[in-house]
């Protein structure tokens, strides 16, 4: 009997493997024929405060010499995939928050050095230790400080050496985060197997072959002082494209000063950044280096919060120029991102926040920056994408531009090194800004600027890829 009910397990255990394995490659559910292997499709959330922009073509730049400069601007006709758009550009509350998160990270490092372990994780649940500790941000800042917590939190401050005014002092935020060069990793060049290098099997491979890489790197040395450098070196691991940055976020205050002599700007300089009343501004004085560190951060941020969820998310990162004029044309393609002529209405309202007339800012409503979102939205339902702060993007700034990339997804990228030479470090600007006239705010329009500057008309917003892009291309 026993030897029956073993029998009929057997049979109904090989069953259930083999109904278990012909679901997705067996011949027996097929008649033989490849059908591929299915697996359920993912249908992607919008992701929060940021639009859809789908995938199409057009010709990018301008045929017409510009009257104001006489600049011709490249043209050729491209391609891009669809992509997430922040509809609003990154406000002052947004990075705050950035650097905010900043400060509360170093502040939790320290308590923890000091001996107050709950603000680091360093076990697991096993209580075996951690290869890679992490800050526990469950367990709140002392509202109680002791008297070695109160110094912990006071080295993060200084005072005005004239005015005595106590200040976070800023040239402690700096964040460092890492990078694996995908790109870099793929290129046959650089594999790790020295056989893999080339598929012309008529050459002889040179299995000692010494094959050089270059990374970016960077440390804080005994002063507090940031080095960033370029090392080259032989390539020996896929650690090998793992670049390292080191940033400080807090914005440069001081550019409304720098950036308009013989103003009256110090209100902007003490309070823009920082104030209530502007929390919903652009946030501008940031520099390309650190609008790419608040993307890596976004994106870490998101990621920790969705958990397992975010497996196949894709990262926050600055759009490239081509994205950015694709999506400011809106659907139709437009010069500007409205659809009606000229930029303002038969009633004289303007559709932007820019420099109508010489020396009268204001005619538009607005002296400096407005609020995000004030004016309509274009037909891809993002605000501001001409006029009110010029916007970062990507790509490196070229007097060639799309001429020499690839027509599809094109854009160049180079993240200079301190010790490169400047005329390396322009990177692409666009969209106009409050201080400029109605040339710089087309859409086609190209500016630039150097990747370390922060500049009173300069900010950004971010993008993401999206994955797999259903429905039908436009235009």
């Amino acid at each position: 009997m026993k030897k029956i009910l073993f029998s009929i397990c057997i049979t109904i255990i090989s069953l259930l493997v083999a109904s278990c394995f012909s679901a997705n490659g067996g011949a027996n559910a097929t008649g033989g024929e490849v059908t591929g292997v299915s697996g359920a499709s993912m249908s992607e959330p919008a992701p929060y405060g940021m639009v859809l922009v789908k995938r199409g073509s057009l010709k990018m730049g301008s045929e017409k010499t510009d009257s104001l400069w006489g600049k011709d601007i490249p043209t050729r006709d491209i391609s891009v995939d669809a992509f997430w758009m922040d509809e609003r550009e990154v406000t002052n509350a947004m990075y705050r928050q950035f650097v905010y998160w900043v400060r509360d990270s170093i502040l939790r490092e320290r308590l923890a050095d000091a001996g107050n372990e709950a603000y680091r994780i360093e076990l697991d649940k096993e209580g075996e230790p951690l290869e890679h500790p992490y800050l526990n941000w469950n367990k709140a800042l002392p509202k109680n400080p002791d008297e070695e917590q109160q110094e912990i939190i006071e080295s993060m401050y200084t005072y005005h050496p004239v005015t005595g005014e106590k200040m976070l002092d800023v040239s402690q935020l700096n964040y460092r985060y890492e990078t694996f060069d995908h790109v870099m990793a793929a290129k046959r060049k650089f594999r790790l197997n020295a056989n893999e290098r080339t598929l012309n099997t008529d050459i002889e491979v040179d299995p000692n072959e010494v094959v050089m890489i270059s990374k970016d790197t960077a440390y804080v040395d005994d002063e507090g002082v940031i080095h960033r450098e370029t090392i080259t070196r032989p390539l020996s691991s896929m650690w090998d494209f793992v670049n390292t940055y080191i940033v400080n976020v807090y914005p440069d205050t001081t550019c409304w000063v720098n950036d308009f002599q013989n103003a009256d700007t110090e209100v902007y300089m003490r309070l823009y950044f920082t104030h209530q009343n502007y929390n919903e501004y652009p946030v501008v004085g940031v520099s390309w280096e650190q609008a790419n560190a608040f993307c890596n951060w976004r994106t870490d941020f998101l990621i920790k919060g969705l958990g397992s969820a975010a497996k196949y998310m894709q990262r926050y990162r600055l759009p490239t120029e081509a994205e950015w004029e694709f999506a400011a044309r809106g659907k139709d393609g437009n010069e500007l991102p409205w659809e009606h002529e000229g930029v303002a209405s038969d009633k004289g309202c303007y559709y932007a926040n820019f420099k109508p007339d010489r020396g009268n800012y204001t005619k538009d409503g607005n002296l400096i920056t407005s609020k995000v979102g004030i004016y309509s939205a274009n037909s891809n339902g993002l605000y501001d994408m001409a006029g009110n702060v010029a916007e970062w993007t990507s790509t490196v700034y070229t007097e060639a531009g799309v001429l020499s990339m690839s027509d599809m997804n094109p854009t160049l990228v180079y993240n200079a090194a301190k010790e490169d030479p400047y005329a390396l470090k322009k990177k692409s600007v666009r969209g106009g800004s409050w201080k400029d006239p109605e040339s710089f705010i087309k859409s086609a329009w190209r500016s630039s600027e150097y990747q370390n500057v922060g500049r009173s008309f300069i900010g950004f917003r971010c993008v993401r890829s999206q994955v797999g892009t259903p429905g039908k291309a436009r235009r």
